[in-house]
Order: structure tokens, then C-alpha cells, then sequence
């Protein structure tokens, strides 16, 4: 009696996945430096699988935590913050980017792209932009439909208690995602502009390459939530996981709002 638990929090038991995530960061990091400055890119790759492998594991024990009912209401509250502050931090990195973007909209540096940009031209000359009504508002319709269809998985678990409705819904949003990366690779095969030589370009595929990421990273979140609830995994009273991942889509479908609207349309 003296050891039985009496009360709602979750005690970890001990884990190697912190050490393990940390050393294949690291590896990764110094891998990716060196692969920078003309080595191989075999140690940042090592560095990669480490890191993927840990994250696999890391999170089948969070889900094999929750299968064995150590989710408690309390613990949920506490994953729900969690989760939260962690897209807020996601939002501040996005801020940087369109810091970035107005301020050299707006305040063109003539050291960096010559008279022209001084003078206040925006884009810089010579950079031919993409036409927003074309495969920009493609992308946009594509990623808001994928946003509703979630909408409508966790509308199915958390009214209905329905996991079919659920994950055939989690099908149609996974295939948009797909169908989104796909669209927007076609658009950078087809730009006319570079990575380098000029700021314009710097800033456009920095903001929407890690927004494309971040997409990468939501589908595979609504893929694994899709295959857990053919699973039987979610109830209506438990269903953290699923949630976590709405929350995370419905974030990448604002900031591609405001991408396309900054960017596409009053950037270019």
C-alpha cells in the first residue's frame, strides 16, 4: 500500500531517448557543417537516421504510455500546454522570416543588390516573381481543403466517437498534403529566380521552404494519426495525439495565409 499511486500525474520511468536525441542532433549538426564546407554528407546523414530513429521510438513509448492509461486527465492538460507553447515558438520563428521580408521590402539595401535597390525597387531587378493566382492559389485552396477535412476527422472522434469517419477523413487530408509538397516542388523546379545572389530570393525560399517542412512534418503527423485510428487507438474522452496534430495543421495552414497574402501577393 505504501507505494500505490494516489493521484493523477505521470511518473516517467527512466529513458535513454533525451541522450540518444541530443548525440544524433549533435552528430547531425557537425555532419551538416562539414558538408558545407565541401565534405561528405555521410556523418550529417548518420546524425539524420539517429534522430528519426529516436523520435520513432520516443514516441511509440509516449503512445504506449497513453495505451496504458497514464494519460490522466491532468497529464493532458499538461500535454495540451506543451503543445502549445511549442507552435508558439514555431510562430516566432516565422515572425524572423517576414521581419525579414518587409524589412527589406520596405527598406531596400543598396550594398547588397546595387543602385536600383537603393532607389527603392521591389523586387530587386531581374527577379521575375510567381503569378499568386496561379499555382500559389492552387496550394492555397489544396492546404485549406486538407485543414477542413482534419477539422472533420476530429468533429468524428470527439462528438461522434466515430474512428472510421475519422480516419477516412485523415485519408483526404494526408493525400492533399502530399499533393501539396508535390505542387509546390513543381513551383520551385519552374522559378526563375535562385537561392542566391539576391535577398529576395533568400528570404522567399527560406520562409516557404521551412513552411514546406513544416507540411512534411503535419502530414506524417496526420499519417500516423490516420493508422492509429484504423488502430482503434482514439476515444472520444482520449485523443491527445490526434489533437496535437490538428492543432500543428491548422497552424501550417495559417502561415501559408500569410505567405501567400505577404509574399505572393504584396511581395511580388
Amino acid at each position: 500500500m505504501a507505494h500505490e499511486k494516489n493521484h493523477d500525474y505521470h511518473i516517467l520511468s527512466p529513458s535513454p531517448w533525451p541522450l540518444a536525441g541530443a548525440a544524433g542532433a549533435f552528430v547531425m549538426l557537425g555532419g551538416a557543417v562539414a558538408f558545407m564546407h565541401d565534405g561528405g554528407p555521410w556523418i550529417m546523414l548518420i546524425g539524420l537516421a539517429g534522430v528519426l530513429y529516436t523520435m520513432y521510438a520516443w514516441w511509440s513509448d509516449v503512445v504506449a504510455e497513453s495505451r496504458a492509461g497514464d494519460h490522466t486527465p491532468v497529464v493532458q492538460i499538461g500535454l495540451r500546454y506543451g503543445v502549445i507553447m511549442f507552435i508558439i515558438s514555431e510562430v516566432m520563428f516565422f515572425v524572423a522570416w517576414f521581419w525579414s521580408f518587409f524589412k527589406h521590402a520596405m527598406y531596400p539595401m543598396g550594398e547588397i543588390q546595387g543602385t536600383e535597390v537603393a532607389a527603392g525597387v521591389w523586387p530587386p531587378v531581374g527577379i521575375e516573381t510567381f503569378d499568386p493566382w496561379h499555382l500559389p492559389l492552387i496550394n492555397t485552396l489544396i492546404l485549406l481543403l486538407s485543414g477542413c477535412l482534419a477539422t472533420w476527422a476530429h468533429h468524428a472522434i470527439a462528438h461522434d466517437n466515430d474512428r472510421k469517419t475519422m480516419a477516412n477523413a485523415l485519408v483526404g487530408a494526408v493525400a492533399l498534403g502530399v499533393l501539396f509538397t508535390i505542387t509546390q516542388a513543381y513551383e520551385y523546379g519552374h522559378a526563375a529566380f535562385g537561392f542566391s545572389g539576391n535577398i529576395y530570393g533568400a528570404n522567399f525560399y527560406m520562409a516557404t521552404g521551412f513552411h514546406g517542412f513544416h507540411v512534411i512534418v503535419g502530414t506524417i503527423f496526420l499519417a500516423v494519426c490516420m493508422m492509429r485510428a484504423y488502430a482503434g487507438h482514439f476515444t472520444a474522452d482520449k485523443h491527445i495525439g490526434f489533437e496535437a496534430a490538428a492543432w500543428y495543421w491548422h497552424f501550417v495552414d495559417v502561415v501559408w495565409l500569410f505567405l501567400f497574402a505577404a509574399v505572393y501577393i504584396w511581395g511580388g
